[in-house]
């Protein structure tokens, strides 16, 4: 026991752990022995698998062992120095180069043995391999003394691979027998790993397949603890609140199911049965309706504000933007109104006089149903009585703001959307703590959407086709990734990790219209819509494109959500690389939604084969988002598929979601189980499980404690 509440002590107690060695670690997040034992290796030199150099493949990764016979620094020109080793064994020879690391010809020495892992290449005769991962085995006589896994972990500059070694396994041997924190029915059902050894298996591995079954086990805690905090903080939210059980079969919802211009597909159905039988039960309603591009989440949306009317209670719906969320008023608002259902729209362009009118029917209870942006949370705004809030876009809000829209209401059901398709895993690890509602399927897929990849060389094909559509009587987006030139792109959202646009500049909004305008599209109108500009500005703008006076509207990815103008067919996309493949097909589903088939082209530098490149030919072969929202969790972390290093949330350091998917199922289902056998986790068996996770997301419960 002692050795287990030692974890949440600072990494300084640990032997070897000098203070300079604690400061570089806690620039590598190591702060505390819990952090460091969960510091795992990044990846393993297995040297069960070595290649002779003569049979390591050309073109194919391989881990070879040889010694050195030759150590060259070379300067082929001023602020270039290369490092080139000569490394042999008993079946030839192989050069390994590395590049501005002339440190490398002080450290090995003529006559060691090294390990070298890499992508094997030929030229000049021989194998080589360029930057690969080294490793200093010491005199070759001695070099048969070392593990046959080698452990790689990550460092940083005041910490060595050696002395991350020596401090891990010191740290194991003081305080690695901990208590395991998982009751031990789900180590033996999920016939896990036990923690202890699990422990000493990931850092010190005494094969390559116990590595990987202890990575799972360490994976799995971390969902587990994911999952206990999520639905800790919906208790904590929840608690001495009173829900409201909706009446879901009243007037106003049959007069707005026949108000609707269309019927509902049977995807739209089931969503819409589920939300509705949680609004009915006496408990609060936690659901996530997902949806790809036009999937109809509006339609189901409304039905849920239709019974909060019948209910004689109040509806929020909030989006992200002004200009979407007066799009759901003019889109729902008439079917409200044959429904006799009251609403309002509240945006921050609202003139002060129709504010303080709004103002007065909200609080009244006169209003039944308020589409809103962040105005709704404002202190100036008193409903009389919120029992069901609407979050559209809810990644676009941090936690705060979404728990301010719920104080409106105490015990109001809430039911947020995205049209982001995320992978069943990832919205079962992150948003672990609700109901999930899945539309996949498009009642209506319109005219279709053609995609194409052009270079910055080819723009004169989309500029052609952007002429001949509004010869036709359509219009354009032009998206570019900046507002103005000052800008350094580092506020991009949805950027691909460690993402470099091949191309020496990136486009701005507002630079981009005054080119379009003044010589390649003169004779079109340009308009400019983007971030920055004020509520009444966009509002204008978008008006200005929706009525047709603007051919050629540039902009931002604001428009990635939501935005609807039948008439666009022909978007083109700049320095499309910068953009995740979820915003990029949120674009795309700007245009082709009506009658009119669409175009979009993605136009970037990025060089054929490479990873930018395949990214965007994912997107010309599919239009399917929950099948490229997969490919994007294969290609980056699950934080920036999500926006969360933008919007406070909690990623995930051991877990791999492109393949951890039983993983997440066994966590989502074991926590939700213990949950209703002990709430509060108070059972001797339970206690470890909550005191872990709270002291693993001990920053996320402060917050929550704060809020």
């Amino acid at each position: 026991m002692q050795r287990t509440c030692a974890l949440s002590d600072p990494v300084s107690r640990l032997r070897f752990v000098s203070s300079l060695r604690a400061e570089a670690l806690e620039r590598l997040g190591v702060s505390r022995v819990r952090d460091l034992l969960l510091h795992v290796p990044h990846r393993y030199l297995d040297f069960s698998r070595v290649s002779k150099i003569a049979f390591a493949d050309v073109g194919q990764d391989a881990t070879v062992v040889g010694r050195v016979d030759k150590v060259q620094l070379k300067r082929p020109r001023p602020h270039m120095q290369i490092v080139e080793l000569t490394v042999v064994d008993e079946t030839g020879l192989l050069v390994a180069t590395f590049f501005r690391q002339p440190w490398i010809a002080e450290q090995v020495k003529v006559g060691d043995a090294v390990a070298l892992s890499g992508r094997v290449t030929f030229s000049y005769g021989f194998k080589q391999m360029k930057a690969p991962f080294h490793e200093v085995l010491g005199p070759a006589d001695q070099a048969s003394s070392y593990a046959r896994v080698l452990p790689v972990h990550p460092v940083g500059e005041g910490v060595t691979l050696a002395w991350m070694r020596r401090m891990v396994s010191a740290a194991l041997a003081d305080v690695g027998d901990v208590c395991d924190w998982v009751p031990a029915r789900l180590v033996a059902d999920h016939s896990l790993m036990g923690l202890g050894r699990a422990l000493r298996e990931v850092h010190f591995p005494s094969s390559m397949a116990a590595a990987e079954r202890a990575r799972r086990r360490l994976a799995y805690d971390e969902l587990l603890c994911l999952q206990v905090a999520l639905l800790t903080r919906q208790s904590v939210e929840l608690e001495g609140v009173t829900p409201t059980a909706h009446v879901t079969d009243g007037p106003h919802l049959d007069a707005l199911a026949a108000a609707l211009p269309f019927s509902l597909t049977a995807e739209q159905c089931q969503a819409v049965d589920q939300i509705l039988a949680d609004m009915a039960a006496p408990h609060v309603m936690n659901r996530l309706l997902l949806g790809d591009v036009g999937t109809g989440k509006t339609a189901v949306a409304a039905m849920a504000l239709a019974a909060a009317a019948d209910t004689g209670t109040q509806a929020a719906m909030m989006a992200p933007t002004s200009v979407l969320a007066a799009q759901y008023a003019q889109k729902l608002g008439p079917l409200l109104d044959a429904a006799g259902v009251t609403w309002c729209l509240l945006t921050g362009s609202t003139p002060p006089d129709e504010r303080a009118r709004v103002h007065e029917g909200i609080a009244s209870g006169a209003i039944s149903v308020t589409f809103g942006t962040t105005a709704l949370i404002s202190d100036s705004v008193s409903f009389s009585d919120l029992t069901l809030a609407v979050i559209d876009e809810q990644h676009r809000f941090g936690v705060d703001q979404r728990a301010a829209l719920r104080r409106k209401g105490p015990g109001a059901d809430m039911l947020a959307m995205t049209a982001t398709p995320i992978p069943r895993t990832l919205a079962l690890s992150v948003y672990g703590d609700v109901s999930l509602s899945q539309i996949r399927h498009r009642p209506r897929s319109g005219a279709g959407v053609s995609t194409k990849v052009v270079t910055p060389d080819n723009l004169d094909l989309a500029w052609g086709a952007v002429r001949d559509a509004v010869a036709a009587g359509q219009q354009a987006y032009v998206i570019c990734p900046l507002v103005d030139d000052a800008d350094d792109g580092s506020e991009l959202e949805d950027v691909p990790e460690q993402a470099i646009c091949a191309a020496k500049f990136l486009h701005s909004a507002t630079h981009t219209a005054e080119t379009l305008a003044a010589s390649v599209l003169p004779d079109l109108a340009v308009g400019l819509l983007h971030g920055r500009m004020g509520a009444g500005e966009k509002d204008e703008a978008m008006a200005a494109f929706r009525e047709g006076a603007t051919d050629v509207l540039v902009s931002t990815t604001v428009v990635e959500v939501g935005v609807d103008v039948p008439n666009a067919t022909v978007m083109v996309v700049l320095d499309a690389d910068r953009f995740g493949l979820a915003t990029l097909h949120q674009l795309r589903g700007r245009v082709g939604r009506g009658d009119l088939a669409g175009t979009v082209f993605l136009s970037a530098a990025a060089k054929r084969g490479s990873v930018a490149r395949r990214r965007l030919q994912a997107l010309e072969a599919t239009s399917d988002g929950f099948e490229l929202a997969e490919l994007d969790l294969k290609l980056r972390h699950e934080g920036d598929v999500l926006g969360l290093r933008q919007h406070g949330g909690v990623t995930l350091r051991l877990v791999d979601l492109a393949t951890d998917a039983d993983l997440v199922e066994w966590a989502h289902e074991d926590a939700r189980a213990l949950a209703e056998a002990d709430p509060a986790l108070t059972r001797a068996q339970d206690r470890p499980l909550a005191l872990e996770a709270r002291d693993r997301f001990h920053e996320y419960f402060e917050e929550l404690e704060r809020a």
